[in-house]
């Protein structure tokens, strides 16, 4: 089964629990990582260049609205790195002030009036797209009706000369229909895909720049960036062009019959109007209800799939596969009881669509004959109506399509209503090193900062003050759910404060560009995420142009550069899906290696040696704290307070205030939550530590 999702008013909360004590790394206290660097061991000189943004200019903006639709997540965004940082792209949230949010599910004209806004500079495209599958359905219809004539004329043997007009006729009706289907593919496609360029940008800008509440993520980010997005694709395509080229021949074909008899075109215009506008509207009453609900259904089904395949070790240890399996068949039997309703429905819908084409032209031929039509032309309207009623039932599809696209659409529609974000100038590379020269740190400050998740519920940080001037080491502590993560989380830009605010050398966090925050501040998130990639390659998204030398310094200092070198494809040795040839404490010290490769001006390290025993995770923090320049500040987020002992300050928090503060010697000394927690501790592991050899 998947983890539940973090406690909304509580996102620092760790994401998942690990049942029976088990160790992060999935094995028992013995069977983890032996090992450690010695603190001796720095970091050399070209790991300690970081990043500084170019100069940002200050700005105050107000949070855009979250989506009603979106699940209230918490906690920190990773960065291509893995690391805790500002969303890869956007801009600061001044650009999004005054956004107004569309709600999702808002289906319909608003939905679709949001969504098509974006199609005005391609619109002479689609219009010529519209009028070229008009065109392809027109040459069709006539087609057919010439034929007729052609073939019932031809019975009466007249002269040849007097079929030659429709032998030539319907020869070049057949080859226009193909060419114009060719060219009205190859217009609207490229009109729909320019568009959705467009869309999917100005969807993950709309995502990426929305670090003022972790609220306003939520875990359909990609859904919407994917399969939300090609509902609008399908919406011009599927829906519109066909939907507008089949109500435009209908006209047509309506007023090619009344040229011939004006009884016989009222009762094919009526034919018409059932085919195009009733039977729509009922296929949409019909399957509205068990399209909305199928959309939900087969994204739960692949979830099952996922649990069911990665969790079977799991399920099985503790004895759930069966009741894992049970949740998954009902929803697949929910599933397949609607898709064989939208079916059975749409079989129905298509018979009765069938049989008005049928009375349709029956009824033509009718009046017609007692209007005295000739025997060809009654031939020519009958099979006339007949093609027109089939084009016309086109509006059946597209009505059903647009029933299944108005959730996607709604969802779109939430995040294209706030301005495209602007990309900030980013910072000039050094010569080999991809990163930008910076000064040796930067002053931090926290003001009365207070973070809400939810207006009713207590709040994340409650006042929180800090200072973390540049080359401080501050950590802190506090039992889960104190706010530690989303702290840093508001440090690193991916949370705004309610109240109070966070300034990095005197400028607010905000105005930062959202590409540029990182290379300032950034560091390890406690669940960072390890790609299916080499050893290299996970290192390097921290700093692309790194060389050996600076790998070599970073895995040393994270303690893992001997597993590295035991390996015989060495840094080229591939790590698996999320890691899954690595232990959980390699995965961690991978993880933190990459941070310290990125080597920002401010370093957050968030459970930094989660998985580790008590001896290496002393000694794992001990070396990355020396391989940190000492201009550089760092904030260690922590349960353990083993190792805290050389930090400038220790913060204690407790349901997002600060309760206590000060050095470990001091806080050991007095009574307090630090104290209990440090007695608690050091007791456990020298019973701990009793039992290794």
């Amino acid at each position: 089964m998947s983890p539940g999702p973090n406690v909304p008013d509580r996102p620092d909360q760790p994401g998942r629990a690990v049942p029976g004590g088990v160790s992060a790394d999935g094995s028992t206290p013995a069977a983890r990582d032996p090992g450690a660097p010695t603190p001796a061991e720095v970091i050399p000189p070209e790991l300690a260049s970081g990043a500084l943004p170019t100069e940002p200019t200050p700005a105050e903006a107000e949070p855009t609205g979250p989506a009603p639709d979106q699940a209230a997540t918490a906690g920190p965004v990773l960065d291509a790195a893995g690391a805790v940082g500002a969303a890869p792209a956007g801009t600061p949230p001044a650009a999004t002030a005054g956004a107004r949010a569309v709600p999702a599910g808002a289906g319909g004209v608003r939905a679709e009036r949001t969504v098509l806004r974006l199609a005005r500079p391609y619109l002479g495209r689609l219009v010529g797209a519209g009028l070229l599958a008009a065109a392809t359905e027109f040459a069709g219809l006539a087609l057919m009706a010439t034929a007729t004539w052609l073939l019932m004329s031809a019975a009466g043997r007249p002269p040849l000369d007097r079929l030659t007009v429709a032998i030539v006729a319907v020869r070049a009706l057949a080859i226009s229909r193909g060419v114009f289907r060719y060219t009205e593919r190859l217009a609207g496609h490229d009109a729909v895909l320019r568009m959705i360029t467009d869309v999917r940008a100005r969807v993950f800008a709309t995502l990426a720049a929305r670090r003022d509440s972790a609220s306003q993520r939520s875990g359909d980010a990609l859904s919407r960036l994917v399969s939300d997005v090609e509902a609008v694709q399908d919406l011009l395509l599927r829906v519109l062009v066909p939907g507008s080229a089949a109500a435009l021949v209908s006209v047509l074909a309506v007023g090619g019959a009344a040229l011939i008899s004006l009884p016989a075109a009222g009762v094919l215009g009526a034919g018409l109007l059932v085919a195009g506008v009733a039977l729509p509207a009922l296929a949409t009453v019909l399957t509205r209800r068990a399209a909305d609900e199928v959309a939900p259904l087969r994204g739960a089904l692949a979830v099952d799939a996922v649990d069911l395949t990665h969790g079977a070790a799991d399920l099985a240890a503790f004895g759930a596969t069966g009741a894992a399996l049970a949740a998954a068949d009902r929803r697949a039997r929910r599933l397949a009881r609607l898709e064989r309703r939208l079916a059975a429905t749409g079989f129905a819908v298509d018979a009765a669509g069938v049989l008005v084409g049928g009375l349709t032209a029956a009824a033509v031929v009718v009046v017609a004959l007692r209007a005295d039509v000739g025997g060809v032309l009654v031939g020519v309207l009958a099979v006339g109506a007949l093609a027109a009623v089939e084009i016309a039932l086109a509006l059946v599809g597209a009505a059903r399509q647009h029933t299944q696209l108005r959730a996607a659409l709604g969802r779109v529609a939430a995040l294209l209503t706030g301005p495209v974000p602007a990309t900030g100038a980013a910072p000039t590379p050094e010569p080999g090193t991809g990163t930008a020269a910076a000064p040796a740190g930067h002053d931090v400050r926290f003001d009365e900062v207070t973070v809400r998740y939810r207006a009713e519920a207590a709040p994340a940080l409650d006042r929180v003050s800090l200072d973390l001037p540049a080359g401080r080491r501050v950590a802190v502590v506090g039992s889960s759910g104190a706010g530690k993560s989303t702290l840093a989380a508001v440090l690193t830009g991916a949370v705004r404060p309610d109240a109070g605010r966070v300034t990095l050398d005197g400028v607010d966090i905000s105005a930062y560009p959202a590409e540029e925050l990182p290379r300032a501040v950034g560091g390890l998130l406690a669940e960072a995420y390890v790609f299916h990639a080499s050893v290299r390659e996970n290192l390097l998204l921290g700093r692309p142009r790194a060389g050996e030398a600076e790998l070599t310094a970073a895995t040393r200092a994270a303690g893992l550069l001997d597993w590295v070198r035991a390996q015989p494809a060495g840094w080229d040795t591939v790590v698996g899906e999320e890691g899954g040839q690595l232990s959980g404490g390699q995965r961690q010290r991978l993880a933190l290696a990459r941070a310290l490769l990125a080597a920002p001006a401010v370093l957050v390290l968030d459970e930094p040696t989660e998985g580790l025993d008590p001896a290496a995770a002393d000694a794992v923090l001990a070396s990355a704290l020396a391989a940190t320049p000492a201009g550089r500040s760092v904030l260690v987020i922590s349960h353990r307070l083993s190792g805290l002992a050389e930090l400038d300050e220790i913060v204690v928090l407790d349901a997002g205030r600060v309760v206590q503060r000060g050095r470990h010697a001091e806080l050991v000394a007095r009574p307090g939550w630090y104290r209990e927690q440090w007695l608690l501790q050091e007791a456990a592991e020298r019973g701990y530590l009793a039992l290794t050899p």
